[in-house]
């Protein structure tokens, strides 16, 4: 085993650590940052449950390893709440539309809708289907998730000057 001190923020917190060379950034972020909110589905990056944002771009935490984010900036679904508690307009769409089931996809959803709608503040049903077709979900049947997202797209909307 080779360690490596990395350097990072999450979460806009600032995180220095050794890390194995071979640990994968879902078992730092869960095992030893205790941010347990990105689940781990497949390990093959196929179900979308590890989705996190690394420096504002959507990635698969069950293939980067943690050594690889040395220097940059990750976002996980715990990092979407305001620091008082407030709800990101996406998790209050969520919770109002009913966008969750057993709600072990969410996090990933949360987080790769996160990315899309900052890309594309006016989405199509259709766009969103596309946005979260590499997330999977076995309980929802999907239109309920899209529901949530184009609400969130609104109560975005709303809060820019």
């Amino acid at each position: 085993m080779t360690l490596h001190n990395i350097k990072l923020t999450v979460n806009g917190l600032p995180v220095e650590a050794a890390v194995d060379d071979r640990l994968t950034l879902a078992d730092f972020l869960r095992h030893q940052l205790n941010l347990t909110g990105t689940h781990i589905g497949c390990e093959h990056g196929v179900c979308g449950a590890c989705t996190i944002l690394v420096d504002n771009v959507s990635a698969r935490s069950c293939l980067m390893l943690a050594v690889q984010t040395d220097g940059l900036a990750v976002r996980t679904v715990e990092g979407l709440q305001a620091t008082d508690g407030t709800l990101h307009p996406l998790q209050a769409a969520f919770r109002d539309n009913h966008g969750l089931q057993c709600g072990y996809c969410t996090p990933g959803m949360l987080m790769t809708l996160v990315e899309f709608l900052g890309e594309n503040p006016q989405p199509s049903a259709a766009d969103v289907r596309e946005a979260i077709s590499g997330n999977l979900c076995r309980c929802t049947g999907y239109q309920r998730i899209v529901e949530s997202a184009l609400d969130a797209a609104k109560r975005l909307n709303e809060q820019e000057p």
